[in-house]
């Protein structure tokens, strides 16, 4: 094992010397609950190697080593699930590239002022600054302490068995204040063993502010010699849990109880001090005590487990319920727009009942059933602790909950049952009142105490935080919906095409609307473009990069670009995002659009030729009229925001009346069944008949889900319809100006065939100068097509020049310029298109009858 020597020109500490902060100090980093290090200490860079900026904003997992155990990184990860504290041995990878092993210890923990918890892991070191190993140097085969001073035979053997099984806490911390030696007590009042907390300073072992105060008092003995009496946190209990699981979260009212310990100088035979001892007495919890702990951990584990606001409250009240309180009763603030009561209201208080819980079967004691609302009048308990934002206690005699009886029939209803103690305490989280939660006892025959109020503040606060959450994931959810429905299609336009129909299903889980989303875009010469895509994540960023996607593709759909093309320039596009937003705040690997995946298609009713490319999407799937079904072959491609690979079309020709479905892979990922489970029954439900493809839509939503889906579901049908030759004509002109008249008689004598000679007007002026153009700046063969769908008829003029025109304003004395904006003007929309031969410039009337 690489050991990293004493920086030149330093001296270990001598004892008996006034002491200087340790000079190796503790490798610490922290890490959020992504696996994303957030923090790295000077002690971690000489560790391994790393500059502060080379690691923080990365994965964690990037800094294993790669022959490290999969298995057992999984099994570790599923032990520290849940927990506050875990530790272990892991193979680190240093930055020249070695594999370390370190035994680590790691707090979860939420730092003051946050909402947001994180893991602080620490490394212990030696007194020289040399990473520590179990049963390192320096310590016994059998157990380390300080019988190892010199002495021998029974005597010292003794003394051995003495500190290991003294009923004392006792650990012993050299001059850098780092463990060398801890006893049973020790390790059982920490749940850690000597070797676990070996080279570790006591904060490192058991976060708390009243242990860096300790460390402090340790320095001192040290320096002075003299034994102090201090109050420490070791294996005490604490207003945010068991201290030693490093949870540091917000301040709650009530006393902390800590336990004091005695810290005393170890000296040799010189007489120099050489190391502190720590020691405290076991204490043995009163069983009402071991009761608060184990409901603290029960409502660790119970109270918050979704996002759903009357469920949480229950669950506070299933908690309580009958281990502190006989009756709980849960009432919240009404929401004002986006916010609960941030300033807690003064006078009397309406709130809706949102959970209840009682010892008798049916909740007798509530007059208010869950769900209805009711008035706190101003005097009430209730309304009193509102307004002082803190909780309570209360006693049946008190002259509070006899005003409170005199005005409010429910306080005479509690009396009614037996009731003789009553708690209130507000539920509120980062300065926001959301209600109140009731406690009392009628069947309990001891009142609440304080150490009970602090115990139903502890619970109230941890199902606040929850609410908190809940809420603010409700508006985030609203907010994200509808910004998505803004920018999904409201109606799907009109065209002759394809029959559609669409389904769009958003995820229910906690993480939020994801970016999914679908279009169809008509396009030049009666085709139309069908889109599906997914962009990585979920919440507001991940549907406002969905729109901007959106809106990318019709864009490029309107330049009338191939699919290999359009998804080419909108690679190029989610590159140039992502490094603006990676710029803007330094996380390139959440960076808007990369990862997206997208299914470009165009179909012809003409050809009945439908072109595809995908970038990474699901391919779309084809029902043939016969009742065949497949998923076509599309070359898959990267998804966007890779670059530097391109993408490939397929062009396929499909019947008359197939049936493609388009899809994002929510649909075919349930947590159930397997994908070739998921596709054969969406391929049943697809080629089943029915009337309509909303019909179909049902059918495969209802085949493939079992559940409300985890993730966003896109679904898009399509039926191809064709454009028979009856309604298609098409002439080859010769590049001479003399055609130009024949080209006007040969497009009005169609007209009529078609029924459509009140159009013959524009339609000769738009035929006759698309013609002229092509004649005067184009390249021969030149070919006029005429398309009449619907009630739209459409003139195209095919060269092969691919130089595209462009509509100028012509001066007053010009003879000529004024064709394309004659053209604009007659017609309804007018663009080029280009092909791999050419160019072709199209107009397109709308037809009245």
């Amino acid at each position: 094992m690489e050991h990293f020597p004493t920086p030149p020109g330093e001296q270990p500490a001598q004892a008996g010397t006034p002491l200087e902060p340790p000079s190796a100090p503790t490798p610490t980093a922290t890490v959020d609950e992504h696996g994303i290090v957030t923090g790295w200490s000077e002690g971690a860079q000489l560790l391994l190697g790393y500059e502060p900026s080379q690691v923080i904003g990365r994965p964690a997992t990037l800094l294993l080593g790669d022959d490290i155990d999969q298995t057992a990184q999984q099994a570790a990860r599923r032990q520290a699930t849940g927990k506050d504290r875990w530790n272990g041995t892991v193979t680190l990878r240093h930055q020249d590239g070695r594999r370390l092993e370190h035994h680590l210890l790691a707090h979860h923990r939420v730092p003051i002022g946050s909402s947001t918890a994180e893991w602080v892991v620490v490394c212990a070191v030696t007194e020289s600054g040399q990473p520590s190993e179990p049963g390192g140097p320096g310590q016994s085969s059998d157990r380390g302490g300080p019988g190892q001073l010199g002495e021998s035979g029974e005597l010292e053997r003794l003394k051995e068995w003495a500190f290991a099984q003294s009923p004392c806490m006792l650990a012993v911390f050299d001059t850098d204040l780092r463990l060398i030696a801890a006893n049973t007590g020790m390790e059982q009042a920490l749940s850690l063993t000597e070797a676990d907390m070996r080279g570790l300073r006591l904060p490192d072992i058991a976060p708390h502010p009243a242990n860096e105060e300790t460390e402090a008092s340790m320095r001192q003995v040290l320096e002075n010699g003299r034994p102090q009496s201090v109050q420490s946190f070791i294996g005490a209990t604490s207003t945010t849990g068991t201290i030693g699981t490093a949870v540091t979260g917000p301040a709650v009212a009530g006393p902390e109880r800590g336990r004091p310990v005695s810290l005393t100088a170890l000296r040799d035979r010189a007489g120099r001090v050489r190391a502190v001892c720590l020691a405290a007495h076991q204490s043995h919890e009163e069983p009402s005590d071991r009761q608060r702990m184990q409901l603290l951990n029960e409502a660790g584990a119970r109270i918050g487990t979704t996002l759903d606001i009357a469920r949480t409250a229950q669950e506070l009240a299933d908690v309580a319920v009958p281990q502190l309180a006989d009756f709980v009763a849960v009432d919240l603030l009404p929401q004002h727009g986006d916010q609960a009561s941030v300033t807690p209201p003064a006078g009397p208080v309406t709130m809706r009942r949102a959970a209840v819980r009682s010892v008798l079967e049916g909740s007798p004691e509530s007059l208010v059933a869950v769900g209805e609302s009711s008035t706190y009048p101003a005097l009430s308990p209730v309304a009193e602790c509102l307004a002082q934002g803190r909780g309570a206690l209360y006693e049946m005699t008190g002259p509070a909950l006899a005003r409170w009886a005199g005005e409010d029939p429910r306080a005479a209803r509690i009396r009614e049952w037996g009731t003789h103690s009553l708690m209130v305490v507000p539920l509120r989280a980062h300065g926001t009142t959301l209600g109140a939660a009731l406690y009392s006892r009628h069947r309990h025959p001891q009142p609440f105490t304080p150490d009970d109020l602090d115990l139903a503040e502890q619970l109230t606060n941890r199902a606040a935080l929850s609410i908190h959450n809940a809420r603010r994931f409700t508006r985030e959810r609203t907010t994200t919906m509808a910004l998505q429905r803004s920018l999904l299609p409201q109606a799907l336009p009109d065209q002759a095409a394809l029959e559609i129909a669409s389904r769009y299903l958003p995820a229910t889980t906690q993480a939020g609307v994801g970016g999914d989303w679908f279009d169809v875009i008509p396009l030049s010469g009666a085709r139309v473009a069908l889109v599906v895509g997914d962009v990585v994540g979920h919440g507001i960023r991940a549907s406002a990069t969905m729109g901007r996607l959106r809106t990318a593709v019709r864009t490029l759909a309107d330049v009338d670009l191939p699919p290999d093309e359009l998804l080419t320039h909108l690679d190029d596009l989610v590159i140039h995002l992502s490094s603006d937003e990676a710029t803007t705040d330094g996380a390139a690997e959440t960076a808007a659009g990369i990862g997206t995946t997208c299914l470009y298609a165009v179909y012809d009713p003409i050809t009945r030729c439908c072109t595809f490319a995908r970038a990474g999407h699901p391919p779309p799937a084809v029902v043939t009229p016969d009742g065949s079904a497949y998923l076509l072959d599309v070359p898959a491609g990267p998804p966007l925001g890779l670059g530097g690979l391109p993408f490939e079309t397929v062009e396929t020709e499909l019947p008359e009346g197939s049936l493609l479905a388009l899809y994002t892979d929510g649909l075919l990922e349930p947590r159930d069944h397997d994908i070739d489970e998921a596709l054969d029954k969406m391929f049943a439900a697809l080629v089943r008949p029915a009337h309509t493809l909303d019909t179909i839509c049902d059918r495969v939503l209802t085949a493939v889900l079992t559940h409300r889906p985890d993730d966003d579901i896109a679904l898009l049908l399509a039926r191809t319809l064709a454009l028979h030759a009856d309604r298609v004509a098409a002439w080859d002109l010769a590049s001479d100006p003399a055609i130009v008249a024949q080209a006007r008689k040969q497009a009005t004598d169609q007209l009529a065939a078609w029924g459509l000679s009140h159009a013959a007007f524009i339609t000769e002026l738009v035929v006759s100068e698309l013609v002229t153009n092509a004649i005067r700046y184009g390249k021969p063969p030149i070919q006029l097509r005429m398309i009449h769908h619907n009630s739209t008829l459409i003139c195209e003029v095919t060269d092969t020049s691919s130089t595209t025109p462009h509509m100028r304003r012509a001066r007053i004395h010009d003879e000529g310029g004024r064709g394309l904006l004659l053209v604009a003007q007659l017609a309804g929309r007018w663009g080029t298109r280009h092909t791999l031969t050419g160019k072709t410039i199209w107009a397109e009337q709308t037809l009245t009858t």
